[in-house]
């Protein structure tokens, strides 16, 4: 996996850094990757935010169970960094949606988070997820953050802290290592569904967690103070959010 802005994440805080290989490793160990065809203003962009240097990285890929596998990197300035990951299935394959965040303001982190969210409409984890993030070990961190209001999209299971430390740094990769490993491994075992209702499911659930994923309004507020608010919509719901659509 090469890019050739790769070295962005060089720049950043070292737990963006270690956590993006991380990410990348898991993937192309555990599943079958493909190209994903981004918009090629998309790929890689620079602009300035309030003058200092903004700058997106995105990495896209696809597999026979997810339609689109994300990572983006993210840098203004000297003062934050951002990674962002989501892994959307497919809407035949009845899966939850892997997300994993990091914001870093100058030189620590202010907030980590990872879950799986369920889509079916119960709000429930697949019984198989359930079993198997019940089983992994406690973590406790000392600085745990609240979910946003919209954050019903979130499992019992989501890891939402502010790392002070860098054992907690390296805690909190751990256990994004555990649950990308262990999704990928369910996922590359499940099988499709076949009956329209239960696609007609799948698809309704990952509307509703775009939906809700796109009223955060600090990610609106800093892509549109630097591209306006046309530009920020368009990438919000093409490269950070689209909805299913088959």
């Amino acid at each position: 996996m090469t890019s050739l802005h790769v070295s962005l994440r060089r720049q950043q805080h070292p737990l963006i850094c270690q956590l993006a290989n991380a990410i990348e490793r898991i993937w192309e160990n555990q599943l079958i990757l493909a190209p994903y065809d981004i918009p090629a203003d998309l790929g890689y962009i620079e602009n300035h935010l309030e003058g200092e240097r903004l700058v997106i990285e995105n990495h896209c890929y696809q597999t026979p169970q997810f339609r689109k596998i994300h990572l983006e990197l993210a840098k203004v300035g000297n003062g934050l960094d951002i990674l962002h990951c989501v892994m959307f299935p497919r809407a035949d394959y009845p899966l939850p949606v892997f997300g994993c965040d990091i914001v870093g303001a100058r030189g620590s982190i202010s907030a980590a988070i990872v879950d799986l969210s369920p889509v079916r409409s119960d709000r429930h984890l697949p019984a198989r997820y359930h079993s198997a993030l019940s089983a992994l070990p406690e973590i406790v961190f000392e600085q745990p953050r609240d979910l946003p209001e919209w954050g019903d999209i979130f499992s019992q299971f989501c890891t939402f802290v502010r790392p002070i430390s860098q054992s907690e740094n390296l805690s909190f990769i751990e256990r994004v290592e555990a649950i990308l490993r262990l999704h990928c491994e369910i996922a590359s075992q499940t099988f499709p569904v076949q009956s329209i209702s239960e696609r007609k499911s799948i698809i309704e659930g990952q509307f509703y967690y775009c939906d809700k994923q796109l009223k955060n309004d600090k990610t609106r507020r800093i892509l549109e103070k630097s591209f306006g608010k046309k530009w920020a919509k368009r990438y919000m719901e093409t490269m950070l959010f689209d909805m299913i659509t088959v």
